[in-house]
């Protein structure tokens, strides 16, 4: 309307000075019709916010995630939950643009074509090679340091650190124990270590036999030589496990130790659970290197060895390619052992003990209240001391019904070249790339050891896809590069109410998605739906587990 009102005044003032410096002519025999300024026919529509409810009864922990206006998004929640920021600032929780998701979502072109706001946006992937990321002009914040930023992978530890050494690598993840002392005696190059923020576990699943049994569980529990795993594959700082969560993580040590190696009280329990002659099985696992699993090939034969020497029990190795391997352990299909970890995604005691035994998690079977229900309840409370009572309950219920072994929290690291600025090793695996300056060159050229399994994050668990998401996508809030501490990232805030049951973030404005949208509350539900809503046609993935999603906020068919 400012246009038109201006058009309108300079018509008049034409108008005036014209007829000042013309002669009078006699008036027409027919008055001249003003003439129409066209005006707009419609109004821009306005914002229709989307709001998605769920009955807390079905097993959520959210009970509504509202756009409340264009720039604030509101969760309310089914219970209280210290942990909520912590949770969202996961990257499985990124957000994309809400009309990229409704394209490609169904068709799973999302796996592979991921729209985010982070510095880096998706060039290339060439499936088996490489993933090239470009810097994104339009970021928010400050800008990557290198232009480009190539993603490569090798299960080799060797090969990794070859690639380092060749200079056709800025930067390796999990170069081999054995040759930290080579590295950190280089000038050319730089060791970082990262915190012991995880573990490596021994899995079973009580729905197959023998392992339904209790005393079997037990007897593999004390049979195996867990002293002889950390003294021969892991180096020096990491710990043999007492607790299934690290000691680091408040509460993750309250209760009694796990059980010692003891030969005679495992070859017990065989015999009075009617396998003294022991049993056959297989042992599964993939080959992927992980801080838990740092010599994995190596680890599978020992513990083959171990079980086959001290209880008799046959264990067929099975190697599966990774994404089946995950798939299998999260949905429960793998009948004998398998050997998997977990390394904290965020740094708070419900990241593993809510995603492994919680109510509705099934990678180990069924599993008893006595284990979950003091979880949900000190899931509940924000002060450590007070929710410690719950803890020490749950750790000890995980004790007496063993269905996993915990082995070893392991100490792990990155290497770089020594001119890299900024470098940093995350326990988290979110590394930040843009951050670091690989000496003004214009590419940083990182190498992992495995390929991702998709760039959709939200239904991927393998630290290769999570490291690759975060690039590309961000969460509302976001852990600060190399540590466990979280900032602001797409929300300026998150705020809760007195009892931690609603929580209403503030977006930032004016950010850019990849694809040239802005970023608006709709965006953050439609983000969050596509994976908390199993009835929501945005809810396909790659697997179709979600399992972040189920197992910290509770998978549900929402009512809408």
């Amino acid at each position: 309307m400012k246009m038109i009102y201006r058009f309108i005044t300079l018509g008049v003032l034409m108008a005036v000075l014209f007829a000042a410096c013309t002669p009078a002519t006699p008036p027409a025999t027919e008055a001249a019709q003003p003439t129409e300024v066209p005006l707009p026919t419609e109004a821009a529509p306005a914002y229709e916010p989307l709001v998605v409810k769920a009955d807390c009864a079905s097993g959520s922990t959210i009970e509504e995630i509202a756009a409340v206006d264009e720039m604030t998004v509101k969760f309310t929640l089914c219970r209280p939950d210290p942990a909520f920021l912590s949770k969202a600032a996961f990257i499985a929780f990124g957000i994309q643009p809400r009309e990229h998701l409704e394209a490609t979502a169904t068709n799973k072109d999302i796996l592979e074509n991921p729209v985010g706001t982070g510095p880096w946006q998706l060039s290339s992937w060439e499936r088996g090679d490489s993933l090239v990321f470009k810097r994104f002009d339009g970021y928010w914040g400050e800008p990557a340091k290198a232009e480009t930023l190539v993603f490569r992978w090798s299960t080799e530890s060797g090969a990794r650190l070859l690639e380092l050494q060749s200079g056709t690598a800025d930067g390796i993840d999990f170069p081999a124990p054995s040759s930290y002392e080579s590295i950190l005696s280089d000038p050319n190059y730089q060791l970082i270590y990262k915190a012991p923020l995880n573990l490596g576990y021994l899995g079973m699943n009580n729905k197959y036999k023998p392992f339904d049994d209790v005393r079997i569980r037990k007897a593999i529990a004390m049979g195996i030589d867990r002293q002889r795993l950390l003294d021969n594959f892991y180096p020096k700082g990491s710990n043999l496990a007492t607790h299934f969560t690290p000691c680091e993580i408040a509460n993750g040590c309250t209760g009694d130790d796990w059980y010692t190696f003891d030969l005679e009280a495992a070859r017990a329990l065989m015999a009075e659970a009617g396998y003294a002659d022991g049993f056959k099985t297989k042992l599964f696992y993939r080959d992927v290197v992980r801080s838990y699993l740092p010599e994995v090939g190596q680890l599978a034969q020992e513990l083959q060895a171990q079980l086959l020497k001290n209880l008799n029990i046959q264990a067929e190795i099975v190697l599966l390619e990774s994404g089946e391997f995950v798939a299998s352990a999260g949905e429960g299909r793998l009948e004998g052992l398998h050997m998997y970890g977990w390394i904290a995604d965020f740094p708070h005691i419900t990241n593993f003990l809510d995603t492994h035994f919680g109510a509705t998690s099934i990678r180990f079977g069924t599993l008893p209240p006595e284990i979950y229900e003091p979880i949900q309840k000190g899931a509940q409370i924000a002060d450590p001391v007070k929710a410690e009572p719950f803890y020490t309950e749950a750790n000890n219920a995980i004790r007496e019904f063993a269905p996993t072994i915990p082995m070893i929290h392991a100490v792990s690291a990155a290497a770089y070249k020594a001119d890299v600025e900024n470098a940093a090793a995350s326990p988290l695996s979110t590394d930040n790339f843009a951050v670091m300056n690989p000496a003004g060159r214009d590419m940083f050229a990182w190498m992992q050891s495995a390929e991702p399994i998709s760039l959709y994050c939200a239904d991927e668990s393998d630290s290769e896809s999570l490291r690759a998401c975060a690039q590309v996508v961000e969460p509302l809030y976001a852990y600060v590069p190399g540590g466990t501490d979280i900032q602001p990232a797409l929300a300026k805030s998150c705020e809760p109410n007195e009892d931690l049951t609603v929580w209403t973030c503030l977006l930032r404005e004016n950010v850019n998605f990849h694809d040239g949208s802005l970023l608006d509350a709709n965006d953050v539900v439609a983000s969050w739906v596509a994976g908390w809503d199993a009835s929501s046609p945005l809810h396909v993935g790659n697997t179709g587990i979600f399992e972040y999603y189920t197992t910290l906020f509770g998978l549900i068919n929402v009512t809408k």
